[in-house]
């Protein structure tokens, strides 16, 4: 017969293993990242595309604030707060679809420069591409992690899959608190 303490126990065990194989990925996904930055610098030197500032700033401030509310939703099923887990949750979800309308279907097509056109073009929409296909993947998986919240499948005891959305998520932050400024900021426009 096995006990409370032995699942558990178990429980604990495959959350430690899973915790190692999510940090190797993001080490390894890491590594892309800042190939991609190397890219940019090694490509643009002291110049940078002449890209929307204000929108730029938006789309920083909405990634940045879903953070935080992600964090809200770990630190809440952390305590067994359900109800403010399943709000905070849905309100990192809309900032991540927000700041993917952001990039994706304005600063895209506002961008003054197509796909091909040379090589800026080619590493702006691949480091921007790129990490939005990370935040379609983190709102994808945020969405189940709703969904099964709603279901009420966490506990203060068991949310690996919580706790692994949120360092996802983090890390996709991350990524973009030094694409930003990258993209954005460094060097002088050239349009």
């Amino acid at each position: 017969m096995t006990t409370h303490a032995d699942t558990l126990s178990e429980y604990r065990y495959k959350t430690a293993t899973n915790r190692i194989g999510l940090w190797l990925f993001i080490l390894s996904d890491a590594f892309v990242f800042v190939g991609l930055l190397v890219s940019r610098f090694y490509l643009f030197g002291g110049q940078r595309p002449e890209l929307n500032q204000f929108l730029g700033l938006i789309v920083t401030s909405i990634l940045l604030a879903s953070s935080f509310f992600m964090n809200r939703a770990e630190s809440s099923i952390v305590h067994g707060r359900v109800t403010a887990f399943t709000r905070n949750t849905l309100v990192t979800l809309a900032l991540g679809v927000l700041f993917l309308i952001g990039v994706v279907g304005v600063e895209w097509q506002i961008a003054p420069f197509a796909p091909g056109d040379n090589a800026m073009a080619s590493v702006f929409y691949t480091m921007t591409g790129f990490h939005a296909f990370h935040v379609l993947s983190g709102v994808i998986f945020l969405a189940v992690v709703y969904r099964n919240g709603k279901k009420g499948l966490y506990s203060a005891e068991r949310h690996w899959p919580v706790e692994a959305a949120a360092v996802y998520w983090h890390f996709v932050d991350v990524v973009w608190v030094f694409f930003y400024p990258a993209l954005y900021l460094m060097g002088r426009p050239v349009g």
